[in-house]
């Protein structure tokens, strides 16, 4: 790990070098004098200028020509050992989120560069986080997001995100405005509509920091996508709000219609975007339908669709984050039933590693642009802002947590709700956002308290939330992968209240989904997906998913709790036992198992007799009880195993091929029930004795079959 460290400080001495070099750069060369006319040219002032004949150069550097690439690798170099050196780090990823490291590296590099150079170092432009860095995350929070848990609470993410940002937007920023207020000398001059706008950016719950913390903790599936959901569509709102408020700033004067038309344009931008990202997701679907003969650039089309449905948004003014994530939920299932298995891997990896490249990039530039010579401090202003954040944002998700539980069958518990709270982690969203203010007097106080909200929610309540989830014994992610028996289960509990709905005539979210989905299968995926890549029948696409999630591992998966749960080859002294086993239990069939016919069964059924257990081997994983009963020489076997998708058993059995009973036991069911007829008892008996008599006399013989079956589910 230490090697590790070293490396990411030698790169960030690179970093910042060549840009020393370039500081200071090299003398001019004298000009020479007396020289003949051949060698000299009219300059455009009327002066002679000389070209003199450049020497051959063995080695010589010209640094300029590869600045810009080469500086953009070193910081991906560093950015990535960075978060190589976290992993290694024994027991620190334990106790310290990973965004909290990178940012520490930030400040490190940030510091050096600073001491070195005696000037702020290089800061993260606007334009960079939200045309290249941010598209990743979202694309790759979209495309992996669980779509059944996200549209089943859809209507509390919205409520979470629309009404709750409203609530911290508005809070927030009529109290700083009373706290400008009661210190006219220091912050007199700072209006309403500059405090709305801050409290617009402030309010911006950042995904890339929730998802980095909540992911590491596996908190149950309800609570991650009420927290991923809300702070994902939390920045769509926050944008629009962030450039309405910045709109009326520029105007001379805000009257009421200025406000009508400010709230239909934020209808507009969030439809808008949605609509963007729908075309440009069907579009992407139709488009695969066509790569069967070029399958390698299949995965090609997921990015530049996506990105594409993203700029067009934001050359429209529209919302980018609602047509990307919108975009990537359209096109998954239509995409991944077009493109082949390697085709899917290729992308699931390609959208993780931009991802994470372009996270670890945003925490680590965000540590290097905290080094600046910009800031400005008021006690009043930092710590009204740090205080009023934790309590406005409280405060919401209490008052629409109350509300919406008397709507939800699925009530969010106060567990959940103090972690919602709590989670609402600030990022580079707001971080960008405060550097497109228009400059006035008090940007600078703006930019320092916005980085002094981002350091403590992320070192503070993010280092402190994981032992808080452990303590309040908040409910966990469930450690193992569905089966194809609880997926079925679960389809059939959503038809059957789909079927409910309908009856009684409420059309709540089961019955749209029904309909959405005959929709689907009616007309989208005939039209979207191939005619060879059509699954005969839905619980065959559940047993292909499965099957192709246990063979890739998801990383987003949680490890299992037995790891002996997954299949693995047997070794050969392992079929050499399982062979010698199988012959031993043959063998005590043979030498044990009776035959029976009508001469000697009334005798044996008289006769107790003790089997001899069966060996088994200790790796089948299944449980065999095998009861003999003397008296109507019947033997059953009882298998029990655990459940699996791929793995198979071969089950040895010998059976005589005639199962007789005794009269008396045909007969017992009947007694019993006060419905014994002799007659008829007599006449069974020797119905069931002629038709199992061997032909020449003598015993049946006893049939041995061997039976490959899955195994059962306890």
């Amino acid at each position: 790990m230490a090697a590790l460290w070293t490396l990411s400080l030698l790169l960030s001495a690179c970093l910042f070098w060549p840009a020393c070099l370039a500081l200071n750069p090299p003398a001019e060369l004298p000009q020479p004098h007396n020289l003949p006319p051949s060698l000299g040219a009219n300059s455009s002032d009327g002066g002679l200028s000389v070209d003199l004949p450049m020497p051959l150069r063995v080695f010589s550097v010209d640094y300029n020509h590869v600045q810009a690439p080469f500086e953009i690798v070193l910081w991906i170099m560093l950015a990535s050992l960075a978060k190589l050196g976290f992993h290694w780090s024994g027991r620190v990823p334990a106790v310290v989120p990973e965004s909290c490291l990178l940012i520490m590296v930030g400040l490190l590099v940030g510091g050096v560069i600073y001491g070195v150079r005696h000037s702020a170092p290089p800061t993260l432009s606007a334009d960079a986080f939200f045309l290249f860095l941010l598209p990743p995350i979202v694309l790759d929070a979209g495309y992996f997001l669980p779509g059944k848990l996200f549209f089943e609470n859809l209507g509390t993410i919205l409520w979470y995100a629309v009404l709750g940002t409203l609530w911290n937007v508005l809070g927030i920023g009529l109290s700083l405005y009373g706290v400008c207020l009661l210190a006219p000398s220091s912050l007199g001059d700072i209006s309403l509509l500059h405090c709305l706008l801050f409290g617009s950016l402030i309010a911006a719950v950042d995904p890339v920091a929730v998802l980095s913390v909540f992911q590491e903790m596996h908190v149950n599936d309800q609570l991650h996508i009420l927290v991923f959901g809300e702070s994902l569509l939390n920045d769509a709102v926050t944008v629009v709000l962030y450039k309405l408020f910045e709109s009326f700033l520029r105007l001379p004067s805000v009257s009421g219609l200025d406000v009508l038309l400010g709230g239909c344009r934020v209808l507009v931008v969030g439809l808008g975007g949605l609509f963007v990202g729908l075309f440009f997701g069907l579009v992407a679907a139709l488009t695969s339908r066509f790569t069967s003969r070029a399958q390698v650039i299949a995965p090609l089309f997921v990015f530049l669709y996506s990105y594409l449905s993203y700029l067009t948004s934001e050359m429209l003014h529209l919302s980018g984050i609602m047509a990307i994530v919108t975009c990537a939920v359209t096109m998954k299932q239509y995409v991944e039933a077009n493109v082949s298995e390697r085709s899917k891997t290729s992308i699931q990896y390609f959208l993780k590693m931009w991802s994470s490249v372009s996270e670890t990039l945003i925490f680590v530039f965000l540590g290097v642009s905290t080094i600046q010579d910009v800031h400005m401090w008021s006690w009043p202003f930092v710590c009204s802002t740090l205080l009023l954040c934790l309590i406005w944002r409280a405060t919401g998700v209490l008052l629409l947590t109350a509300v919406v539980n008397k709507l939800r069958r699925n009530t969010v518990t106060f567990r959940d709700q103090f972690i919602i709270a709590y989670g609402g982690l600030r990022g580079a969203i707001c971080f960008s956002l405060v550097f497109l203010i228009d400059d006035f007097p008090k940007k600078r106080l703006f930019i320092t308290t916005t980085i002094v909200v981002i350091l403590f929610t992320v070192f503070v309540q993010g280092m402190t939330i994981k032992p808080l989830v452990e303590l309040l014994d908040v409910k966990r992610k469930k450690r193992a992968l569905p089966t194809v028996s609880e997926e079925i289960h679960s389809r059939l509990i959503d038809h059957l209240l789909a079927g409910i709905e309908d009856v009684v005539g409420y059309w709540g979210q089961h019955y749209w989904k029904d309909k959405f989905e005959q929709f689907n299968k009616k007309y989208l995926r005939r039209f979207l997906i191939r005619e060879d890549h059509q699954a005969p029948s839905s619980i065959l696409r559940v047993y292909q998913e499965l099957e192709r999630r246990d063979q890739r591992g998801d990383e987003e998966a949680p490890p299992l709790v037995d790891p002996r749960s997954h299949s693995r080859p047997l070794l050969p002294e392992e079929m050499d036992s399982i062979r010698r086993i199988l012959s031993r239990n043959l063998q005590n069939f043979n030498n044990k198992t009776p035959a029976y016919s009508r001469h000697t069964l009334h005798q044996d059924a008289t006769m107790d007799r003790t089997r001899k257990p069966l060996h088994r081997h200790q790796s089948l994983g299944e449980r065999y009880t095998f009861n003999t009963q003397g008296e109507d020489g019947e033997f059953s076997g009882s298998r029990r195993g655990r459940a699996g998708l791929s793995r198979s058993h071969t089950v040895c059995s010998m059976s005589p091929r005639p199962v007789l009973q005794d009269s008396s036991v045909l007969a017992a069911p009947s007694q019993s029930r006060g419905l014994v007829d002799p007659k008829s008892s007599a006449v069974r008996k020797e119905q069931i004795s002629s038709q199992h008599q061997a032909p020449d006399g003598r015993a049946p013989k006893k049939q041995l079959s061997f039976v490959l079956e899955s195994e059962k589910q306890q």
